[in-house]
Order: structure tokens, then sequence, then C-alpha cells
């Protein structure tokens, strides 16, 4: 029987036992061409504002949004054990495996050029919620008027780049220095926009989040589509 579209995104357990960039794009009274020129009723709610939290989450403008960067299931075949999340940078997804071939694929921004990004396999070493930020010392190297001034850190909050949530990569025990995260520049979803993290809309972080636990796996394929090692 397939599994209801509605109840897998808002969050069924699912079959399972670096970071600021561009301005928005100016919009017309129309959508684009090619999104949303309705809202689907499941999505406006799956990216409605979330309450409960310590600094606001605002709804998703689902007009920003290409519609295929959107929260979905899908048919997924991959080696990959249930769990795992796989990133693929090249396609701008990352995908949470399932059972039977199935997973739930998130539309990411990626860096902006390929050598600022992570390949291969990793494990999620932390998870926190409302995450501080500090920008590495590459960024402050590259850029030093615009990332000096946060050497130090900023809290979390509502225009923390990270967003709500962030999952921290390690690999061979040490940190990567690679998060999945949230982002308050929710239109650059699909583009290559990062200093090297993957961002996700902040409803998805915060869907993914709930769902990996501390010691998941993480796959970030290369350029090929394939595992980098």
């Amino acid at each position: 029987m397939p599994i209801d579209r509605r109840r897998l995104l808002l969050g069924s357990p699912f079959l399972l036992s670096g970071c600021v960039t561009r301005p928005a794009p100016e919009l017309s009274g129309q959508s684009p061409a090619g999104r949303l020129d309705t809202f689907d009723a499941d999505y406006a709610s799956i990216y409605a504002a979330v309450d409960g939290e310590p600094f606001p989450v605002p709804a998703i403008d689902l007009s920003e949004i290409e519609p295929e960067f959107l929260r979905r299931e899908v048919g997924y075949r991959t080696a990959e054990r249930p769990g795992t999340v796989v990133v693929d940078p090249g396609e701008r997804y990352a995908y949470l495996v399932g059972e039977g071939g199935r997973a739930i694929r998130y539309g990411i921004g990626v860096g902006k050029e390929e050598g600022f990004n992570f390949r291969g396999a990793a494990t999620i070493a932390r998870k926190a919620q409302w995450p501080r930020w500090t920008p590495t010392q590459d960024m402050i190297r590259r850029e030093p008027q615009r990332y000096g001034r946060y050497a130090g850190g900023l809290a979390g909050g509502a225009g923390n780049p990270l967003g709500p949530r962030a999952l921290y990569l390690h690999r061979d025990g040490r940190d990567t220095l690679y998060r999945l995260h949230g982002t308050v520049e929710p239109w650059t979803i699909g583009g290559m926009v990062s200093s090297g993290c993957i961002r996700l809309l902040n409803q998805d972080i915060m869907d993914l989040y709930r769902r990996v636990p501390v010691g998941s796996r993480v796959v970030v394929l290369g350029s090929s589509g394939n595992p980098a090692v």
C-alpha cells in the first residue's frame, strides 16, 4: 500500500525502527515560470511557520522555491542502509534512505565552488538546536571584511545563518567543519551558494534533525554521483 505523502512528510517515523550568500530574487505579482502557481495544501502545511521555538521560524514563501526542491518521498535505489543520509551536491538533493527502495528527498544548497565541498563518508557526531555559528579561518582569510567581525562566533537566533538546527559531521573522530543546517535565505535552495556546508530549508532541517540520531552515517557523493573516499 502506498505511503500517505502528508503523513510521511509531516512526521511519520518513515519506515525506520559557512553560510551567508545572496539577495532574494525580485518577484513580480505572478509566480516565475516553472514554480508553484497555487499553493498545494500539503506543502503550505509542511512549510508553515513553526510554533514553540525560542526564536521565530517563519513560513516559507513557496513562490521563491523551485517545486522540485520541496520535500517529498521518492524511489531511491542505493546500497546504503536505511537511516543513512546521502548528499548529492550535483543534483542538489539530500536523501534519507528508507526501506524498500524509498527515501525522503530534501532540496539543498551547496558550496559556491567545487573545492569548498566535503566528499566521502562521515558520521553525525553532534546535533544542535539554534546552534552558534563561527566562520572558519579559511572564510575569514578569503573575505576578512565580511567575516572577520564574527571571528568570535554568533549566538544562535533568528539572524544566525545556520538556522534552527545543525548536524555536525566528523570523520575518523575529527570535525570535518562540514554541517547540514538551516538557512535564513530559503530562496537559495537549489543553488551553489554556501561556503561549503549543506543548507536546507528550515522546516526540512528540523524534520531531518528529528529523524536521524547521533551516530548516523552520512555519505556525500562526488561530482560523478559516486561516493568519494
